[in-house]
C-alpha cells in the first residue's frame, strides 16, 4: 500500500519524497525544499491521535523544546504545523549517518578517545537544554545520531525530546503538563534511580543516563545484568553498577575512569556531577592523563564495522519499553510481583473458606 504522504506538499515549500522511519505514533519522512536547495526531515504524528490532547501536547512540546535550542549538537527544528487531515508535524534538519545503537552493534566498543569526543559534545548540548530548564528524560544510544558536519566526522546530534520535561518558566499558560509524580516514562535500561521510582527529577537524571550510555560505548554492555525491564528498574534503584574492570577484566583501563563513571552513576542525584558539562570535562581529564600511544589500545574490539541500513527518526510508542537482547542470570522477583502474588493467595484462601462454610451450612440443614 502506497504511503499517502509520499509526494505531498507541506506548508507550500516542502515535498515529501520518502519515508525514513516509523513507529506506533507516526513516521519521519525525507522531504526536499527546492527553494533552499536542501533536504529536511518531517516528523508527522498519526492523524488518529489528533483527538488525543495528551499526545498532541507531547508532540508540540518536543517541537517547541527543540526549536528553542541552538547548540550545533542538538537537531534543529524549523517549523511546526498541522496538516489538512488533522495530523501534527514539525520540520527538522535532515541527517545522514547512524545512531549510537547501530554503531555499537556493528563496531563493538569504542576507543576511549572516541567516546570522550562524542560524549563531550553531547554533554555540551545537554548543558544548554538544562540551563533553559529542559530535561530530556529519554537519553539512550538510539537518540544520539552520528553524522558528518562541516567535514567533522562522528558529529553527534541529540534527538527526540518527545519526553522532555520542561520547567514552569518554559511553559506557556495554556500548556498541558503531561508528567506528574508517580508516573514512569522513558527507557528502563537508561533510567536514573529517581526516574525509575517515578519521583520528580531534575537535570541530574540526564547525567545518570549519559553515564550509562558512556559505559555501553566503552564496554559494549550495560552496567547491570538483567533479563527484563522491571529487573533493570530494580537494579538502577538498589544495586551498584558493575565496575568496568569486572565487566571486561582483560582490558586495560586508564586511572580515574571508573571513578568518573561511578560518580555519574551515583544513586543519589546530589552525589553526581553538578552539570552535564562537568561530567564531560571529567572524562576529558581522564583522557589527558593517558600516556601517548596507549589510548589506541583502550576500548577497541578488534571487529571490523559492518554496513547497516539508515534508521533515523523512529518514533517509539508512549509506553513502549524495548527488551534487552542479552540473556544474563535470572534476577530476584520485583516487589510488585510479590504484592500481586500475596493478594492472589489471600483471595484464594477467602474463597476456600467460603466454600467450607457453605458446605457446613448445607450439612446442618440436611441434618
Amino acid at each position: 500500500m502506497r504511503d499517502p504522504y509520499i509526494g505531498r506538499e507541506v506548508a507550500g515549500q516542502f515535498r515529501i519524497v520518502e519515508r525514513i522511519g516509523s513507529g506506533g505514533m507516526g513516521a519521519v519522512y525525507k522531504a526536499e525544499q527546492p527553494e533552499m536547495g536542501r533536504f529536511v526531515a518531517i516528523k508527522i504524528l498519526h492523524s488518529r491521535y489528533a483527538s488525543r490532547p495528551d499526545i498532541v501536547a507531547r508532540f508540540r512540546r518536543e517541537a517547541r523544546a527543540m526549536s528553542q535550542l541552538s547548540h550545533p549538537n542538538t537537531a534543529r527544528v524549523f517549523l511546526y504545523g498541522q496538516l489538512e487531515d488533522g495530523a501534527c508535524y514539525f520540520v527538522m534538519e535532515y541527517l545522514e549517518g547512524k545512531n549510537l545503537a547501530q554503531c555499537i552493534r556493528s563496531e563493538g566498543p569504542f576507543p576511549l578517545e572516541r567516546v570522550v569526543r562524542i560524549m563531550g559534545r553531547v554533554c555540551e548540548a545537554l548543558d544548554e537544554a538544562h540551563r533553559m530548564g529542559i530535561i530530556h528524560r529519554d537519553l539512550k544510544p538510539e537518540n544520539i545520531f552520528l553524522t558528518t558536519q562541516g567535514g567533522i566526522p562522528d558529529f553527534p546530534k541529540v534527538l527526540d525530546f518527545g519526553l522532555a520535561k520542561v520547567s514552569e518558566q518554559q511553559l506557556r499558560p495554556t500548556s498541558l503538563v503531561l508528567t506528574r509524580q508517580g508516573m514512569i516514562f522513558g527507557t528502563p535500561e537508561f533510567m536514573s534511580p529517581e526516574q525509575a521510582k517515578g519521583e520528580n527529577i531534575d537535570h541530574r537524571s540526564d547525567i545518570y543516563s549519559l553515564a550509562v550510555i558512556a559505559y555501553e560505548l566503552l564496554t559494549g554492555k550495560l552496567p547491570f545484568d538483567a533479563k527484563h525491564s522491571l529487573e533493570y528498574l530494580q537494579k538502577h534503584i538498589r544495586e551498584p553498577p558493575i565496575p568496568i574492570s569486572v565487566r571486561l577484566p582483560d582490558r586495560e583501563w586508564p586511572k580515574g575512569l571508573w571513578e568518573v563513571l561511578a560518580k555519574a552513576l551515583a544513586k543519589q542525584p546530589e552525589d553526581r556531577f553538578e552539570s552535564a558539562g562537568a561530567f564531560g570535562k571529567a572524562l576529558e581529564e581522564v583522557l589527558e592523563g593517558v600516556p601517548a600511544g596507549q589510548e589506541r589500545s583502550l576500548g577497541t574490539s578488534g571487529r571490523s564495522p559492518e554496513p547497516e541500513a539508515l534508521e533515523h527518526g523512529t518514533i517509539p510508542d508512549l509506553h513502549e519499553i524495548p527488551q534487552p537482547s542479552q540473556e544474563p542470570p535470572k534476577a530476584p522477583v520485583p516487589r510488585i510481583a510479590w504484592v500481586v502474588f500475596g493478594i492472589g493467595a489471600f483471595l484464594a484462601v477467602v474463597a476456600v473458606a467460603a466454600l467450607i462454610f457453605t458446605w457446613m451450612l448445607l450439612r446442618q440443614g440436611a441434618s
